[in-house]
This record gives structure tokens, sequence and C-alpha cells, in this order.
């Protein structure tokens, strides 16, 4: 009984011819391939492929390309909203701000706004006399690279004593970093004229200042115009930097919420998120945080 059994199972199903050669020769090494069911008999056949459709390729290609994709990202997101908070410009007042961003090569936005107008803010009427805008800023990039990280540049204006509009402080600095919430201080500055009016006043004494500073915006005054930059942009760049002569003047205060994505994958450590002096009302007048 158990021989009739053993030779029932060497044989094939439907009662097809014995496997027992083909299973010597698989012990023996000599048969290459691995056993797979036929498509139509369901007998184990060797070194047959199962066949596979366009459609189940096409398939299995629509749900692993975004898996792969996830898995080894070419590009890096920065997500940056905030505001900018308020200015301390002592003699100034009824000014309203620009603001643009400056970016390498490899940087893209993706969404958002790369620039923005304020409207027109008055001094508040409490000790600090601080300029207050809340202007929102909202933009995302994309890069491969983190060389030429996005920097913002500001421009304030605000009327002379014609009513005409006339710049009143640039700057620029970095978006942060780390991920987190920041606040930054902006130093601001204002070109200066290079006129010989100019050259010959500034070797003036001590008293005499204030009538040199009078006699150099004379030119200005009768013209309409004030020094300034043709493209703020250029205040975010080192190129010819060297050759201008500038004069501080204000503060600007900026609010940022840092995001980043994939930046850890591609092998960039940004490290903790720098979280610090971003509570309380903004610094008293002339003095940055």
């Amino acid at each position: 009984m158990r021989k009739y059994e053993r030779r029932r199972v060497l044989r094939g199903s439907a009662g097809g011819p014995p496997r027992a050669a083909s299973c010597r020769a698989l012990r023996s090494g000599s048969m290459a391939g691995a056993w797979m069911p036929a498509p139509v008999s369901g007998k184990l056949v060797p070194g047959d492929p199962p066949s596979v459709s366009r459609a189940t390729r096409r398939l299995l290609a629509t749900v692993l390309s975004p898996a792969m994709a996830a898995a080894s990202p070419s590009v890096f997101l920065l997500m940056v909203n905030g505001q900018v908070e308020s200015a301390q410009f002592p003699e100034h007042d009824d000014l309203y701000c620009k603001y643009c961003f400056v970016y390498g090569q490899d940087w893209a936005p993706t969404a958002g706004l790369e620039e923005g107008i304020s409207q027109i803010t008055s001094k508040s009427l409490d000790a600090r006399r601080a300029l207050v805008w809340n202007f929102p800023i909202d933009v995302t990039f994309k890069s491969t690279n983190p060389y030429g990280w996005p920097q913002i540049v500001l421009s304030v204006y605000g009327p002379d004593v014609f009513g005409n509009d006339v710049v009143r402080g640039y700057g620029a600095v970095h978006v942060p970093f780390s991920p987190g919430r920041h606040k930054r201080t902006v130093p601001m500055f204002v070109p200066e004229s290079t006129s010989k009016l100019q050259k010959f006043t500034s070797v003036c004494d001590t008293p005499a200042h204030a009538l040199a500073h009078w006699l150099s915006c004379l030119p200005s005054w009768f013209m309409g115009r004030r020094p300034e930059y043709t493209d703020p942009k250029v205040v975010a760049q080192g190129e010819g930097r060297e050759v201008t002569r500038v004069r501080s003047q204000g503060f600007v205060t900026l609010l940022f919420n840092v995001v980043t994505k994939d930046m850890k994958k591609l092998g960039y450590d940004t490290g903790p998120p720098d979280t610090q002096g971003v509570s309380g009302p903004s610094p008293p007048q002339g003095l940055p945080t």
C-alpha cells in the first residue's frame, strides 16, 4: 500500500508520466532554472517566466514611480511665511515698505509672491514711536543646491518736504537657514550723493554740519530727486558696493516662519531651530535685537 501511494505521488497531475527522472536531474544540478507553473496545463516547467501584460506593467509603473521618487528626491523645498512687522525711523514718518527676494540660479519659486508693497503707516502714539505694517510674506522655493540661499531685500519710502516719494532706507537679510520661528532686525541705509558740493561741505567742522547737510541737499531739492538705486536688488549683491557711499538710517523688524522638506534626505543638516528672541514687543527705537 505504501509503495502504491509513493508511485502516485511521483506521477504528474491527471495521471501524467512519472517525474522521478526530472527530480533526480534537479537534485544533481544538471537542470537550470526554477520550477514555475505553466499557464495552460498547470504543470511545473523549468525556466518558463510568467507572462505580464502591458496594462499590468503600466499599473506597476504608476504605483511604484511616486514611491521611488519619494524615496530618493532630487530637490528640496523651502517654505517661508511671516510678516514685515515694524520699523524705527526717528527722523521720518508716513512710510511704506517694498520687499523682493533675491536667490541663486539653482533656485525657483513654486508658490506665493516674490515681491510686495505695504500700506503707508504713521508712527504709533506710545513711547516707542514705531511704524507698524504687519505686512504678510508667503513664498515657497525649490532647489537642488543651497548655494544662492534666498535673501529678502527691503526698500522703505516716504515723502520729502515737497511731497515727493524718496527712499528712506535699503536693507537685506538671508532667510533663516533652520526651520522654526525667527525674528530679524535689519539695519537700513541710504546712499549719499558724491557731488562736489557735498565733498566740499563735508570738511566743515562740527558746528557747521547742519548747514553742510542743508547745502548738500540743495541740488537734489532743485532737481526733485535723491540718490537711490535703479534696482534695489543690488543691495543683496557684493559687486560694486565698495564704490558706494551710504549712511545708516533706521531699522526694520521681520518675522519668519520657515519650513524645509527633504533637505536631510539630500544630505543637508540645518540643525535645531533658532527660536530666540521671537516673543515680546519690538525693540526700542535705534536698538536692534
